[in-house]
């Protein structure tokens, strides 16, 4: 695995962070939160769009709701349609619980009005699709009731929740969630010392229909996960808190419940929050760092196959000595 280029794409805003990226109509595009700071009154999602593989990008939109603290845009493909995913609560004057939005376009220009989804209060976060399906890993960031919860949707309109308390081990909140070529369902689930002691990542398995979850704690706490297949392996892209802060590809080895670091991107201090598009052995991703001062919008390509010519040289130097 070797990091082929990394580049600074965006920081016009005071605070640039939370993205995701996807490839629809043939162009790539990136989410991301604007913001005056890292939690403020007016978030909004700025979307760009790159029609040379990454080389130039174009703000081609930005989602906005009046008093709507808006966070965690994330980009789904689904029926020819790009939708935009986001939640936010309001903060001020008066304090009200968050709500979970969608976005649609059939262009990437054209966008339908906000469409609120699920409960109040719950972060609908990440989604991911499956045999025509939408599913996703929402959260109720609560301290005497917090859980996470799974919602279902067929048409991509409509989510109808299909297990209400998912995991309750703890502030469970960001997830990674993703499925095999048998549909089977692997989720990383970021947990974080807030209400309770609990902070290392659970992974969790369930076959369809996914109403029957068997949970692993795993070795390290992460944040931010988003979570991806790569010839038959787990890996994902998550911040790392052992040590200084950093973004770091991982691969999650499920047999023995470990998460091992593979490649760390730079980055620093307020980071990781990334999206993945993987293209043959290319994994082209968007994440956030504020290793060169100010929090900007990164836009990174990965060779997942190169390897390290000059250590498997001596690997195998090494066999051939104990051989002879």
């Amino acid at each position: 695995m070797e990091l082929i280029s990394v580049t600074k794409i965006w920081d016009r805003g005071e605070h640039n962070a939370f993205t995701d990226i996807a490839r629809f109509n043939g162009a790539l595009y990136i989410i991301f939160r604007e913001g005056s700071a890292h939690v403020s009154n007016e978030g909004a999602l700025r979307l760009l769009r790159s029609d040379d593989e990454g080389y130039s990008w174009q703000s081609v939109a930005l989602f906005a709701l009046k008093d709507r603290d808006l966070r965690d845009g994330k980009l789904q493909v689904f029926n020819q349609t790009l939708l935009v995913f986001g939640a936010g609560p309001i903060r001020e004057p008066a304090p009200k619980p968050l709500q979970s939005y969608c976005w649609k376009s059939h262009d990437g220009k054209a966008w339908s009005e906000p469409q609120p989804l699920i409960k109040e209060g719950e972060w609908l976060w990440r989604i991911s699709a499956t045999a025509g399906c939408l599913y996703g890993v929402a959260y109720r960031p609560h301290e005497t009731d917090g859980y996470v919860a799974l919602y279902k949707s067929d048409d991509g309109n409509s989510f109808e929740g299909l297990v209400p308390r998912l995991n309750q081990s703890g502030y469970v909140n960001e997830s990674g969630l993703i499925f095999d070529e048998n549909h089977l369902a692997h989720c990383l689930l970021r947990r974080d010392p807030v209400w309770g002691p609990e902070q290392k990542a659970l992974l969790g398995h369930s076959e369809p229909p996914y109403k029957i979850w068997q949970w692993t704690e795993l070795d390290k706490r992460i944040g931010g996960p988003v979570s991806f297949l790569y010839q038959g392996r787990h890996l994902a892209v998550v911040r790392l808190m052992d040590g200084e802060v950093r973004t770091s590809i991982v691969e999650v080895i499920e047999a023995t419940a470990q998460i091992n670091e593979l490649l760390t991107l730079p980055s620093a201090g307020d980071t990781s929050y990334a999206g993945v598009v993987v293209e043959e052995h290319l994994l082209k991703m968007s994440y956030y760092s504020s290793h060169e001062g100010k929090s900007a919008i990164y836009f990174a390509v990965v060779d997942l196959v190169k390897r390290d010519l000059v250590k498997d040289n001596l690997i195998k130097a090494d066999q051939s000595k104990s051989d002879s």
